[in-house]
């Protein structure tokens, strides 16, 4: 086997599908397989993402298709419908079905559902390593002889069993005579109805799925399905109006045998377990009292009602010490660097005979907000986002989002917006593409409005510095980050708790509606695998973030020595902004200089706190102050008190969404009306909440 660039993708490779449930390794078999080699999309006219990789084998070449993943193609949400169409419309020349050696009756479920639709299919029994640690057993062969297509065990981790999956798909696809795959039978009553209409469909031309299967599905649904096979049936024959006549006779036996179209989908669902719990009863041995018994133990107490959410901020807690303890001395080290180079940098510009003005420019505009962003960004993100992997990997987050379902649910939200909450963490542009995973679409609407309740990794730096000037002290030691730890997660608390309170409000007004149920795995424990860890969170996420940080800063530095250096009179623009706001800015407790840096930093929230120092020390560009005492020292002698700290520190907490991420609720939404309400949402409550605090200190002290 070897991999192919993306890039090269031959128009006559073939197809192959890679389905599964959610958590049976299937991303990756699908990165063994492709080697990476791969670019993500978005399916036409949907919000969910698909990856597409090659790989060759024999000298052919094979497109490899990630599905999403899905419990069931009887479709109740986005994913488990593009995965149905992909499937039974698009007709891939071969399926890979993965599925978990550990949990094999529950992932046989969509298995079935997929060897309905086709024959040319190849079964991946995953995590066989796991299973073996479990003393779970399964019996391949005969797990091949009952299904009735070829069945492989791999080790996708360790890329045990892949070379064999890709010759048993090589085999499928250049096989003539096709598979005879178990059959489900339904009870007597559905079966006739099936017979009803069957014999008429398969009149069809070049069907991209059998006619049991779509008598099975217009019995369902009608109205979905029969658009979908019209253009396969014969219209001399007056196919369609005999079809619909056949339909309306099978519906009637259904009606006659009491089977409403509810208690059809029922049956269908209960032949489906009954058919996979028997054949899981065939193939799989465990030892009872060893199964999942460790996972269980820890689970009592990682979700227990009373243990759960303490032991979860006190994990979020760690991180956020880890990441502030670590980061600190990483910045000071790259503020170094750069200042260093900085030097050079001029030296080459003068030696080139470069003008007082564009070495203004590249140096004191672009480049200070650069390094600025990179020194303070980079550490924290180089720490928190391994971690933060390292939990995902372990399989911790599903038991975030298991604490957190019933909160959500009090406010008529849906528990999958802990995950999403999560992810904001990170990049709030990440957490509002991850609300993709929540199937209303009102619920889906109030996780991405109050993803940026929480901060992002941008907006930790600048938190992490007030708080340690006005309320721990100045130096760096293991109490002085462990005090700043506590009082950052007390910020992050409040904006959790401020998440909870506007989701009920917009499920009370403009967004009403009764929380939906979903389906939410806790996959087992999994020893994280370090390497691909540190890779993948750099790769994927810090230089992704970072890059996207790095574009905006650039032209934001240049922004800023415009209006640094542009004067009106004796007086730059940048100082009559920050006049013209100073009166409303003081009425919340912050002055025009700190609402004007908030203005200018929309591109990125990591340059405001830059904006201020230079702002404040009136030197028309950025100076790099990155000893705390100094700054504070700056901070004070321009007015500011620990109550303007506190408003400052608030507002930074609940003020409106980064450029990116409102474009990312526009391009989600696909509206401009939801991108300005996320806008206008947080900087609302924030701008309500500094004024409450501003004027009751006013009235007190």
């Amino acid at each position: 086997m070897t991999h192919c660039p993306i890039q090269e993708i031959e128009p006559n490779a073939y197809r192959v599908a890679l389905a599964g449930n959610p958590n049976v390794g299937k991303s990756t078999v699908f990165n063994g397989l492709t080697g990476l080699k791969q670019h993500t999309g978005n399916w036409p006219g949907k919000t969910v993402t698909y990856a597409e990789g090659q790989y060759s084998y024999l000298g052919k070449v094979y497109n490899l298709i990630d599905l999403p993943g899905t419990y069931s193609l009887m479709a109740h949400s986005k994913e488990e419908e593009v995965a149905r169409d992909f499937l039974c419309l698009k007709e891939p020349d071969a399926i890979i079905v993965v599925c978990d050696a550990t949990y094999l009756e529950r992932n046989l479920n969509l298995t079935l559902q997929i060897l309905e639709i086709s024959s040319k299919v190849v079964i991946c029994v995953n995590l066989l390593d796991e299973a073996e640690k479990k003393n779970i057993q399964v019996d391949l062969d005969k797990l091949s002889k009952i299904l009735g297509v070829p069945v492989v065990g791999t080790t996708a981790r360790s890329m045990k069993g892949l070379e064999r999956l890709i010759q048993e798909v090589s085999i499928q696809i250049s096989k003539k005579e096709e598979s005879l795959p178990i059959k489900v039978n339904y009870i007597p009553s559905i079966e006739r109805a099936i017979a009803c209409i069957q014999p008429l469909i398969a009149l069809g031309d070049t069907l991209p799925a059998p006619a049991r299967w779509f008598a099975i599905r217009l019995l369902e649904d009608s109205e979905t399905f029969l658009p979908l096979i019209a253009p396969y049936l014969k219209e001399e024959y007056c196919q369609i109006p005999q079809l619909e006549a056949k339909l309306e006779e099978a519906k009637s036996l259904l009606c006659e045998e009491q089977i409403s179209t509810q208690e059809l989908k029922d049956q269908i669902v209960i032949s489906l377990i009954a058919t996979a719990e028997a054949i899981a009863h065939q193939v799989v041995k465990y030892h009872l009292k060893a199964r999942y018994k460790d996972d269980r133990k820890i689970d009592k107490i990682l979700t227990s009602k009373y243990t759960g959410i303490p032991i979860m901020l006190l994990l979020l807690g760690i991180i956020f010490w880890i990441t502030l303890f670590g980061a600190n001395y990483v910045s000071d080290i790259l503020f170094g660097f750069f200042y260093r180079l900085e030097v050079h940098l001029l030296n080459v510009l003068q030696i080139c005979g470069s003008p007082m003005w564009l070495e203004e420019v590249l140096i004191n505009g672009i480049y200070r907000v650069l390094t600025w962003v990179i020194s303070v960004m980079l550490p924290p993100m180089a720490i928190f986002f391994p971690l933060f992997t390292y939990l995902e990997d372990l399989g911790y987050l599903p038991r975030v989002a298991f604490n957190l379902d019933k909160p959500f649910k009090k406010c008529c939200a849906c528990g999958k917006q802990a995950l999403t909450m999560c992810m904001g963490f990170g990049c709030n542009a990440v957490g509002v593409e991850g609300c993709r995973i929540i199937d209303s679409p009102r619920e889906r609407l109030i996780a991405i409005l109050t993803n940026s309740f929480v901060p992002c990794n941008g907006r930790f730096p600048t938190l992490i510095i007030i708080i340690s000037m006005f309320f721990v002290g100045s130096g760096v030691s293991p109490f002085t980050s462990l005090l700043s730890t506590i009082l950052l997660m007390a910020i992050i608390i409040l904006g959790i708790l401020l998440t909870f309170a506007t989701s009920w409000v917009l499920s009370k007004t403009i967004l009403k509606g009764i929380p939906s149920a979903f389906t939410l795995e806790l996959p087992p424990y999994r020893k994280p695998q370090i390497g691909k860890i540190l890779i993948r969170s750099f790769l994927d996420r810090t230089l992704f973030v970072l890059k996207r940080a790095v574009l905006v800063a650039a032209p934001a530095g240049l922004v800023i020595w415009i209006l640094a250096n542009v004067t009106i009179g004796d007086t730059t623009l940048i100082t009559y902004f920050a006049d013209f706001l100073n009166p409303f800015a003081e009425a919340i407790g912050l002055d025009g200089i700190i609402l004007m840096a908030f203005i200018l930093g929309l591109p990125a929230n990591e340059i405001v706190l830059p904006i201020m120092i230079m702002a404040y020390m009136s030197t028309g560009h950025i100076v790099t102050l990155h000893e705390t005492a100094e700054i504070k020292a700056l901070l004070i002698s321009n007015g500011w008190t620990p109550i303007k700290a506190l408003c400052t520190l608030l507002f930074f907490l609940m003020h409106w969404p980064c450029s990116t991420t409102l474009l990312t609720i526009k391009k989600e939404t696909q509206s401009l009306k939801w991108a300005a309400i996320g806008f206008l949402l947080p900087t609302a409550m924030g701008m309500l909440l500094c004024f409450l605090i501003a004027n009751m200190s006013r009235v007190f002290f």
